[in-house]
């Protein structure tokens, strides 16, 4: 028989390198993949920064008859992939109420989250938006107000005697209960 009579014979060599070729390539493939989807995940996997306590403002910037001043909340701020370095994050009202005793109530409306006014002439608080009106304290002060829940009151620390540190959050509007957002 000539050899071109013959039928053709499987080459092994050819498979040998094809599966190499396929096991080494996926290999390599899976490199880059994996980075990118570690890298795009990072951001879920990372824990929330809210309710850290933040230096606001100085003991001596408060006035001592208890009338509420109101003080931006400064922090860098990570959002996903953004990272924003020292931007207002929320606001609060300070207030003295004793010689070394602050006072701190989240600026949000527990409403629907309008921006509170204090109303120095009714030694109150309003929200423009809906009427809801809060003593001095933050208590809900019209019983006819939309809000269930009187202003967020929130953790407040003194430190070296001068230096107030709030543990700044926000929370969820229209509930009854304080739950963080």
């Amino acid at each position: 028989m000539k050899p071109e009579d013959l039928p053709p014979q499987p080459v092994r060599r050819s498979f040998l390198k094809q599966a190499c070729a396929i096991i080494f390539g996926g290999l390599a493939g899976l490199v880059p993949v994996g980075s990118g989807l570690i890298l795009f995940l990072d951001p879920l996997r990372r824990k929330s920064e809210g309710g850290q306590a933040l230096f606001v403002a100085s003991l001596s910037a408060l006035p001592e008859d208890g009338i509420p001043r109101r003080f931006p909340v400064i922090a860098s701020h990570t959002d996903a992939w953004n990272v924003s370095p020292r931007t207002p994050i929320g606001a609060v009202y300070l207030r003295r109420t004793g010689e070394n005793k602050v006072q701190a109530l989240n600026m949000i409306c527990p409403h629907l989250g309008c921006p509170v006014e204090f109303k120095a002439e009714l030694k109150s608080y309003a929200c423009p938006c809906h009427d809801s009106a809060f003593a001095l304290d933050g208590r809900v002060s019209n019983p006819n107000s939309p809000a269930r829940r009187g202003m967020d009151e929130l953790e407040v620390e003194l430190r070296n005697g001068t230096e107030i540190w709030v543990k700044f959050q926000n929370f969820l509007t229209s509930e009854a209960k304080k739950i963080p957002t």
